[in-house]
Parts: structure tokens; sequence; C-alpha cells
């Protein structure tokens, strides 16, 4: 019961004092409001009252002291201070007139209105006295205490002294004090009576509320407390619990039976759930999630036990060609094709306690802890490169693949699930760079290499700049006349430490990278300028070319064209005489981009050859739509030529499918004569290889064709 203070019904009543907070805070904002505006009534009256009787007994006394004036003229001509006094004590005995004042010029005071007149021809020092005596009419002063209104006393045109009216500000403040509270007092009576109303309407409010929890509790809260419980049940495994029935025609009601429903087929539905959550859907082989798992269990029994465990992480190479040529629905027909095999030599050679999965994507991975571990291992990775190097059939086409795989030890290599599969991924990727279609057990030694592919990195960045890269020229000859008809621009990388490296090693960093993204128009801009300078003495009509290798990057960055316009206008080399070498693979990746991009190149009158023609699945349409002028066919078709039928025979069709589009064929590779021989029956154009030309400097070049 303890949960169920935090259930609905408690929620519900939450909710509901919440309202009530809500409520309370509202009135209590109304009734200080009220209290505010009343406060604020009650100033803006007594604003209105002050402004009123100011004016008032301005009005008045400006109007007294008018009075004043006339009637004091004549008694103050003739000097008759019995008149003028009579005057004055007239005048003094009005409301709230505190003193009446008669003065000359000067403003000396001729009579105050007393008998003896005590201050008679004294000179008014008071504040208010200069503004009056020097007032050239009516004036009116204020002061806190006194309203001073002041008129000079005119015979003719002839002023001939004044008179002022003091008024006493307190008993006017006194009235206005007196009907202020009046107001107030008022207020107040009109806002007790409207708080009992609201005081009426809250309590309602509480018991209208009372009213809702009673009916929410007994028709909402307490049938779903029953369906609580119920899924509680069915949490817990307990399919055959009692099943709820309501005969209620609302919404409650269709609820429950729901939710009976529902339960059916939860029960029904479990195990095919249970069984799909652990299974790769292509496949039918355990997931990575559940193989994660297995691993984290099988390791902790393993721990303390001196037992071995292998893993074998198993990558398929050159996988993403088969969906980008073939599409998905090839590529997923592969993946079950590697999946039945990898399953058949697991069965055969991996042990009663082996376990396949399909870790994602073309990613297999195997484990194996049954006798001897790394034997074992050995030998169900060399039989997985047997037979998963064996071609595969989809869509009648003959697809070569094969896989790499790399093998880690528990608890050789790593004693923990994440270290180990990261040890087993290091491993693959060694193996796929000793070659592919091979196995690499791991060692510590691989992280080194790693690291140094970090600090190649490092070290690539300002190779250019310190000259330690440097173009070396391959020839090319026409086999017609055995001519050298051009050259081929090769990278090499001399290292201070390291010596030569390899361009397979140094390339492929490069273009992971991004570095070849700089390194690359270097390279074309250095090529054409050695090209500008071969072959004076050729004939016009047979120019020197040179040909130059761009990267897939160069080519998916866009600006290829821009590059090649400015290196040819800069290096003066006719663009006739430049050839662009694209890996198929590169071209056919995204058919339409390369087809506009070259479309572009070929206006400009730049050469564009299709490099390793025939590794990547690459037939006749493709020629057709990405506008290439000429093919080199792959090395390994050169190189077994001369003892494969296969080989031969492939590369006849090439020559004879290029030359039906109007393409050249370049052979390289060619490191015989035999293979020179055969290729010139057929009809192959050009070649290059060691059997013909080793890779020269510029200068060593120039003179080879001078």
């Amino acid at each position: 019961m303890k949960s169920m203070r935090f259930g609905l019904q408690a929620r519900f009543l939450a909710a509901m004092a919440i309202m009530l907070a809500v409520v309370l805070a509202l009135l209590g904002t109304l009734l200080h409001r009220q209290k505010v505006m009343q406060q604020e009534v009650a100033d803006l009256g007594r604003d209105a009252m002050h402004s009123m009787v100011e004016d008032s007994l301005r009005r008045h006394g400006e109007a007294t002291v008018d009075q004043l004036g006339d009637a004091l003229a004549n008694p103050l001509y003739y000097f008759d201070l019995d008149a003028i006094g009579s005057i004055v004590r007239s005048a003094q005995k009005e409301p709230d007139v505190s003193y009446v004042l008669v003065y000359d010029n000067q403003g000396r005071i001729i009579h105050d209105g007393t008998a003896d007149i005590a201050v008679y021809g004294q000179t008014m020092t008071d504040p208010l006295a200069y503004e009056a005596v020097n007032a050239r009419g009516m004036h009116t002063q204020w002061s806190a205490q006194i309203v001073d209104v002041s008129e000079p006393i005119m015979i003719g045109s002839e002023r001939i002294g004044g008179v002022r009216v003091g008024y006493s500000v307190a008993s006017v403040r006194a009235y206005e004090e007196k009907a202020i509270n009046a107001a107030r007092a008022r207020l107040n009576e009109l806002g007790a009576r409207h708080l009992g109303w609201i005081a009426l309407l809250l309590a309602a409010l509480v018991l209208v509320c009372v009213a809702i929890m009673v009916y929410a509790q007994r028709t909402l809260v307490r049938p779903i407390r029953q369906l609580a419980r119920a899924a509680h049940d069915i949490e817990v495994g307990n399919y055959n619990g009692e099943r709820m029935v309501s005969e209620r025609q609302d919404e409650v009601g269709e609820l429950v039976r729901a939710f009976g429903t529902m339960s059916d087929s939860i029960a029904r539905h479990d195990r095919d759930v249970r069984r799909m959550a652990y299974t790769d859907s292509l496949t039918g082989l355990t997931n990575r999630l559940a193989f994660r798992e297995s691993l984290d269990h099988r390791l902790m029994m393993l721990r303390g036990a001196g037992r071995q465990l292998a893993l074998l992480f198993a990558d398929i190479d050159d996988f993403k060609r088969v969906n980008d040529t073939l599409g998905h629905e090839a590529g997923d027909e592969v993946l079950q094709q590697f999946a039945h095999r990898i399953r058949d030599a697991v069965d055969q050679m991996g042990g009663d306690d082996a376990l396949l999965a399909r870790f994602g994507g073309d990613e297999f991975v195997i484990l194996i802890q049954d006798g001897d571990v790394r034997g074992s291992a050995t030998r169900l990775a060399e039989k997985l490169v047997a037979e998963l190097g064996r071609p595969i059939v989809v869509q009648d086409r003959q697809v070569f693949l094969g896989t790499s795989i790399g093998i880690t030890l528990f608890p050789e290599d790593a004693s923990g699930a994440t270290a180990l599969m990261k040890n087993g991924d290091i491993a693959m990727y060694q193996a796929k760079v000793a070659g592919k279609n091979c196995y690499r057990f791991y060692s510590r030694a691989m992280d080194q290499a790693v690291e140094r592919r970090v600090r190649m990195e490092q070290e690539l960045r300002g190779a250019w700049e310190r000259g330690e890269l440097s173009l070396m020229y391959q020839p090319v000859f026409r086999m017609a006349d055995s001519r050298i008809v051009g050259a081929e621009a090769l990278l090499r990388w001399q290292h201070p430490e390291l010596g030569m490296v390899a361009p397979s090693v140094f390339i492929d960093v490069a273009e992971q990278s991004g570095l070849i993204e700089i390194i690359g128009p270097r390279v074309l801009r250095a090529a054409c300028a050695a090209a500008a300078r071969w072959g004076g003495n050729r004939e016009a009509m047979d120019p020197l070319f040179v040909s130059v290798n761009v990267s897939p990057r160069q080519l998916r960055s866009g600006d290829l064209p821009d590059v090649v316009a400015e290196c040819l206008r800069d290096t003066g080399l006719p663009a006739s005489r430049l050839h662009l070498e694209l890996t198929e693979t590169a071209v056919i990746s995204d058919e339409a981009h390369a087809s506009a991009l070259l479309a572009t190149l070929h206006r400009t009158g730049v050469k564009v050859w299709l490099d390793d023609f025939g590794t990547g699945f690459s037939g006749l349409s493709h020629l057709r739509r990405v506008p290439v002028d000429g093919v080199k066919i792959d090395r390994s078709f050169i190189a077994d030529m001369l003892r494969d039928p296969d080989d031969l025979a492939l590369t006849t069709a090439i020559i004879a499918m290029a030359h039906s589009l109007g393409i050249t064929v370049v052979a390289e590779g060619v490191e015989k004569e035999g293979q020179f021989n055969l290729l010139r029956e057929r009809g192959c154009d050009l070649a290059q290889g060691y059997w013909l030309g080793y890779p020269v400097t510029a200068a060593e070049f120039a003179q080879l064709v001078a």
C-alpha cells in the first residue's frame, strides 16, 4: 500500500489541493487588489477634494480681497483709520480668516484690525510680504499654514496701498480629512460585504471538490487499482490470474475489457517476442544484444577458472561495393550466404559451446571456449578464409569478396568484454592492412601500429614543404610500335627515419585523414609542370601525355574541374596532354555526380581513364553512362593471364568491349614479354610495367624520350 500513496488518488487529491490553493491565491490577490483599490480611491478622493477645496478657497479669497480693495479705497485715500479698522474687523469675522492687513506702497502696516494698532508703521517682514507688496494685481500665495491673497488698492490709475487676507490651511485640512474618513468608512463597508460573498462561494467550491473526489474514487481510482494489480501479474509472467470482468458501458468498462484482451495477446506472443529480441532478422543468427549478454556472462563464469575464450571478429572485404553496384537486395543475399557458410564452419569446428552472432552490417563475431582455444580459433579462421574466399553467385553474377578476421584471447589480451571487442576489431583491421582475406591474432604491437598510423598522419602534414614527397614517372608505351607516348605520375615519400614508405600505406592515411585534398592539387600541378617541359623534339601530332591519379575524396569534393583548369593555365600544358585516372569504385559509387564532373572535364579537353578496371563489378552499362576515354585493366588479370584461361578470356573481353565503345585500353603491370605479346595480339592499345620501364625522375624521363 506504500506505493499507492503516490498513486492516481493521491495525485488527484494533490491536484484538487493545488487547485484550491490556486483559488485561494487568486482570492487573496483579489482581496489585496480590492484593498489597494480602496486606498487608491481614497487617495484620489483626497486629491480631488484637496484640489476642489483649494480652488474654492482661492476663488473665495480673491472675491473677498477684491471687495475689500474697493471698500478700502476711499478710507485709505483720506487716511480714515476708524473706517479702515471697521472694514478690516468686519472681514476678520469670516470663517478661516487668520489676518487682514492694510499697508502702504512701501509695505508698512497701516491697520491690522486691532484697536491700538500696535504694529502701525512697521514694515511687513513675513516670507510672503515681498511678493504681496510688489504684485501689480490680484496675487495668491500658498505656504504650509497660510493661503495669502493680496491686491493693490487703486484710486484711478494711482496705487495708494494694498490689502492682504490670510486664510488658515489647518481648518481646511480638517474639513478634507473628515470627508475622506467618511468615504473610507463607506468603502470598508462595501469590502466587508464582498468578502462575505467570496467566503460563501469558497465554501461551495470546497464542497464540490469533495463530491468530485468521492465520485472519482468510486468510478475511476478503484477500477484502475484493479487494473494495476492485474498488470503487475502480467509483469511477473503470471498470465493465468483472475480475469477482470466489467458490465459498465462507459470508457472504464471498455478499458477493462480491452485490458483483458491485451493480456491474452501478450501471453500468446510473449515467446515470439523473446525470440525476436535476441535474433537477427536477416540471417537468423544471434544478434548484437544477445551476443553481448552472453559474452558478459561467459567472462564472469570464466574469471578465476583458469580457462580461455577466443573471440573471432570477421568483416566481409569490400562489401560496400556490392551495395553500391548491385543494390541492397543483392547485399542482403550476400550476407545470408555468408552467414550460412560461417554457420556450417562453426558447427564443424567451433565446438559445442561456440556462439555465432551477426554484430552489425557485414560484421560477424564468434566465441570459442572448448579445448585448445587458440588452436581451434586458428583452424576455424583458416576454414572461414577458405570458404568465404570462394565466389558467391548473386543475381547470376559471380562475386569475389573474402573476409578479414581478427582473433583475440581471454584472459591473455583483455579481461573485459569491451576491451576484448576492441582488440578483435584492431586485429581485424590489421588483417585488412595485410591484404585482406586473411586472419590475424591480436598483439599489443597492433596498438603500437595504430599509434604509428596516427604519428604517420602527423608527419605527413608538411612532408611536401619539407621536400620529402616527390614524383616518379613510369613510361607508358604504345603497343603497336613499342614507343613511349606518356607517363604515369607516381607519388613517393622518402621519410627521414623510416626510409621509403610504401604508397599503399601513406596514400591510405592521406585519404582517410583528408590530407589528400591538400597533396592532390600539388601533385597535379607538379606533374603538369614537368610534362610541359617534355618532348620538345616530338612530332606535333604525337605529343607526350602525363596521367595523374585522382582520389575518390577529390572527386567527391566537386572542385576538381576548377583545380585542373588552374593548373593547366599556370603551367601552360595543353589540356589534351593531361590524363586523369580515377578508380572504378570511386566513379560508380556516385555515378550521377561523377558523370556530371567528368563531362565538365571533357569539355576542357582533359582525358579521363578508369583505373583498376574489372575489380569493381563494372559492366558495359557503366561505361555507357560515364564519359571515360580509357580503361586500365587491373594488374591482377595481367599477372595470371599466361596460366589462367579465365583471366585471359576476361582481358580479351574487356579489350573488345572498350573498343566497341571507342575507348582506349591500357594494361598495367606488364612484367613479362609473353604478357606483352598476348596483349598486342588482342589489340590492347597501351601498356606499362616493369618489363617495359621502371618509374624514373622527371629529368630521367626527359632524357629517356629525348
